[in-house]
């Protein structure tokens, strides 16, 4: 656990002195002691460097100063200057308490148990660099082994060409095919592990060094399963049981029980979920059914998953299953229940959405003197408010007639976009913070990410226009 320090100095603003005083009010008793020094401006997230220079005297024996979190000076100036570390706090004062917590005992995501298997089903249909781009892209994602999906009745010339090229690029592969003669080729070729095998194809795992994924011959034949697994294993061969999860209405729960089933009769055997047959065939968001999914791979010990992403709506299950393997790692070895152990999956919803209360958003609106528009989020309604008013509305247009853009089009624009961030954050439960893009958990790239999955290719962002506030 990292040390907490001994004092630290909080920089404010006028209008959110109250508020940070009540915060940390409400922290009492604390490990450390603190300090609050207003700078003397409306809002210290928007002071700049100079203006800090300028305006704080000393850091008053601090070991550590605190700034808003939106402050976007330069921390490293100010660490030289003041002789104490600089750092930025939290966007929203309400998150003081996590934000503390975070310092003294930091979660660690960087482990995982369970290794994703991406697939790529229409590989036959692509071409090497095809492969290759989308291989990429799936181990950027999270994927540790990328899986070559063969079609029925359908040719891959080319499985070889593909398999040592991914090997050549540093990926781990898999070859996925009922088809005994495709498997032994992309063995032959160099792929890793081979899926999947029968009882009556189990001889394949004599002829390779891969590791073999067994299924039965039938997703409710447990006692074939079991068979294969016994002659494969009855060599001395490392081997992986699949045994099959099924689509809901067409034998879910069945299949649910006959992992666990195969998890209390082989306490140390390697088993695989392919979970496409949940998330593809089932109208409902993603993020959501693969939390459920690996709160069961986690309780049964499940070694791999098998990912893949066709329908537009699955259309990132695997960064989903990555950010999940790690949380429910994490919350696992704690001992713990899967909360607070990172936020990727609270995608459509944030377990805190409205930071203020609507008496506390008109108190701050009653001391505003400028003519800047301000907007926040309550359960209330969305409020908007300047010295000329504070009108709070569940629908935006209900606050067009409050506006005055003062013939400034590019204000007016800004203000739109505003405004119907927070009317979607309303609507959906989100953290709304003005001037900051809405947070999707792991379902958007974030602000500077690489976009993955679908995307329109070639579309740019217009800039934020300039004195949007004003």
């Amino acid at each position: 656990m990292a040390e907490a320090p001994g004092h630290i100095l909080f920089l404010t603003g006028e209008l959110a002195e109250p508020r940070l005083r009540r915060v940390l009010a409400a922290l009492e008793p604390l490990e450390f002691r603190t300090t609050v020094v207003n700078l003397g401006i409306k809002v210290a997230a928007l002071a700049t460097t100079e203006i800090v220079l300028r305006r704080l005297a000393s850091t008053e024996g601090a070991d550590r100063v605190l700034l808003p979190g939106r402050f976007r000076g330069d921390l490293d100036r100010l660490s030289a200057h003041f002789g104490v570390p600089f750092e930025r706090g939290p966007d929203e004062l309400e998150d003081l308490p996590q934000h503390f917590r975070r310092r003294a005992a930091p979660v660690d995501l960087s482990r995982y148990h369970t290794k994703i298997f991406a697939e790529i089903v229409e590989a036959p249909l692509l071409d090497v660099a095809a492969i290759l781009d989308r291989a990429a892209r799936f181990k950027a994602d999270g994927a540790d082994v990328i899986d070559l999906g063969g079609l029925p009745d359908h040719p891959f010339p080319h499985l070889e060409a593909a398999v040592t090229a991914l090997r050549d690029a540093g990926h781990t592969v898999s070859v996925d095919s009922l088809d005994p003669k495709e498997l032994l080729r992309g063995a032959e070729a160099g792929a890793s592990y081979l899926l999947s095998l029968t009882e009556a194809t189990a001889w394949v795992a004599r002829e390779t060094d891969a590791v073999p994924v067994v299924i039965p011959t039938t997703p409710s034949d447990l006692p074939s399963l079991d068979r294969a697994l016994d002659a494969i294993r009855g060599e001395g061969r490392r081997c992986i049981a699949d045994p099959i999860l099924e689509p809901i209405h067409y034998g879910f729960t069945d299949s649910l029980l006959r992992y666990r089933d195969i998890r209390a009769r082989h306490p140390d055997l390697e088993i695989l979920m392919g979970v496409g047959n949940v998330t593809e065939l089932t109208d409902a968001d993603t993020p959501g059914m693969i939390a459920l999914l690996m709160g069961i791979v986690s309780e049964l010990r499940i070694d791999h998953v098998l990912a893949v992403q066709v329908s537009p709506h699955c259309r990132r299950t695997i960064r989903e299953f990555d950010a999940a393997r790690r949380q429910f790692f994490a919350a696992a070895e704690a001992g713990a229940l899967p909360r607070n152990f990172g936020d990727a999956l609270l995608c459509l919803r944030d377990r805190k959405p409205f930071v203020s209360t609507p008496e506390q958003v008109a108190d701050l609106a009653a001391r505003i003197r400028d003519p800047n528009y301000r907007i926040e989020v309550t359960e209330r309604g969305v409020h908007l408010y300047n010295r000329d008013g504070h009108h709070v509305a569940g629908d935006p247009f209900a606050l067009f007639p409050h506006i005055d853009t003062r013939g400034d089009p590019g204000h007016a624009f800004y203000l739109g976009v505003e405004l119907s961030r927070a009317h979607v954050a309303r609507q959906l439960g989100k953290r709304y913070s003005q001037d900051s893009e809405l947070r999707w958990g792991v379902a958007v790239d974030a602000p500077g990410e690489e976009p993955s999955g679908f995307h329109a290719p070639g579309t740019t962002r217009p800039p934020k226009p300039e004195g949007r506030k004003t």
